[in-house]
């Protein structure tokens, strides 16, 4: 990737992409530090000690636990475009409009957006109501002004933070929102290694170092873990018979279809943490009530109860999401209509039954590689990890997170210089 780097940063136009895209990046860690007024940043650390919050904040590159203007980040535009993927597949209109190509795209991102700025006006108030209306200074002469004030501000900030990851998917290289999640899980991991090497002259000097160092190579066999398991992928040989139309041949060659292991990505982590997530949200607005305290304690993040259900859910939705993305009966018509076949296997049903049956095999393994890469970062990263802080620095969605990110990267970066030097078949 290195080098990759370095043939990219040589090219004018895709060093002029680079250099934008980090300008936009470090446009979005300055509005990190932005505090918003009304309201000390004490109250929003007292927020961040919620499981939940911890989450939000780590993945907001620590905004939320200080309290600034990038609190909400582009979470709330991630939450409408999940929204928006599972209302697809139910609601009509909005199928069709996914098949009409980059128009029909344009609509769903547009509705996508409203959508986003609904769910961040919705966890702005939720955030206010959570502290009550007497933390907040009387700014603007009175309270429930200053809290109107920073919802306003949040929601703008959120906003911002939107229109940033669009400057760098337009301008810039790879996905805007993908880069902006994966510098602040990044920056969130560096603030607390370097928090607990600061921490680490206090006490044992020499055992703290060797568990910081235990922390760290866990954390790259994990990430190389991740990525073998990423690029793994089952293929699956085409035979197209010869066909002769006119006075030429079409056709006698043979091509294969990549199924990845891991084709849902980290969806079905996201899905399953939200859903068990969800109502210890909703719940932390009133955390004197008696459901509170029951979910906290039972299925509160952590708890044994929590990573069993998790893994257990993690399994369905792999299976779930994996029937979103692959559809077998499509491919087969396709490889059908195209005069193609699978050896051994006769065309029509009986290859969607053998795709059919191919995916569910693979998705199984994508789903206990998901299931055990939740175990790891819920278990064995926290007992490491314990003693010096570093036990949260990372979760299963935020590694996998990083290291697609980092792969889709590099990726675009092969994909522009391979544009960059392709002269054509004539010269």
């Amino acid at each position: 990737m290195l080098t990759t780097l370095i043939n990219a940063f040589r090219e004018k136009e895709i060093r002029k992409k680079m250099l934008m895209t980090m300008l936009m990046l470090l446009v979005f860690r300055l509005g990190c530090f932005i505090p918003v007024p009304g309201i000390a940043s004490e109250s929003f650390s007292t927020l961040a000690t919620n499981d939940f919050f911890k989450i939000i904040s780590t993945i907001t590159g620590g905004s939320l636990a200080n309290g600034t203007l990038f609190a909400l980040g582009i979470l709330p535009f991630i939450n409408a475009f999940i929204i928006m993927q599972l209302l697809t597949l139910v609601i009509p209109p909005l199928d069709k409009l996914s098949k009409q190509g980059e128009a029909g795209r344009k609509k769903i991102t547009q509705i996508t957006r409203y959508a986003a700025i609904v769910l961040a006006i919705i966890q702005a108030v939720g955030i206010c109501l959570s502290w009550g209306v007497d933390k907040f200074d009387a700014t603007l002469g009175s309270q429930p002004l200053s809290m109107a004030l920073v919802i306003i501000m949040l929601v703008g900030g959120s906003c911002l933070v939107m229109w940033i990851a669009d400057r760098i998917t337009e301008y810039g290289v790879g996905n805007g929102t993908s880069l902006i999640i994966f510098v602040g899980i990044l920056a969130s991991a560096g603030q607390r290694l370097l928090s607990a090497m600061t921490a680490a002259g206090d006490g044992d000097v020499a055992k703290n170092v060797w568990l910081i160092i235990a922390f760290l190579l866990m954390v790259l066999f994990v990430f190389v873990f991740i990525i073998f398991v990423d690029l793994a992928e089952r293929r699956i040989t085409i035979q197209y018979a010869k066909q002769v139309k006119g006075n030429k041949m079409y056709g006698g060659q043979s091509t294969h279809i990549p199924m990845k292991v891991n084709a849902s990505g980290v969806m079905p982590i996201i899905f399953a943490s939200s859903f068990l997530m969800f109502p210890q949200m909703i719940a932390s607005f009133w955390p004197n009530s008696g459901f509170y305290q029951w979910w906290s304690r039972w299925l509160g993040i952590g708890s044994p109860i929590y990573i069993a259900v998790l893994c257990l859910l993690i399994l369905f939705f792999s299976f779930f999401y994996s029937q979103i993305q692959f559809n077998p009966e499509d491919i087969s018509r396709n490889i059908q209509q195209n005069g193609g076949f699978i050896p051994g296997i006769r065309p029509g049903r009986p290859t969607t039954d053998y795709l059919k049956k191919i995916n569910n095999r693979i998705t199984l393994f994508g789903a206990i590689f998901l299931a055990l890469l939740a175990l790891v970062t819920s278990i064995v990263l926290p007992a490491v990890g314990s003693e010096n802080g570093l036990g949260n620095a990372f979760s299963a969605t935020g590694l996998l997170i990083v290291v697609s990110v980092a792969m889709e990267f590099d990726t675009q970066l092969q994909n522009q210089l391979m544009m960059k030097h392709y002269k054509g078949f004539l010269k």
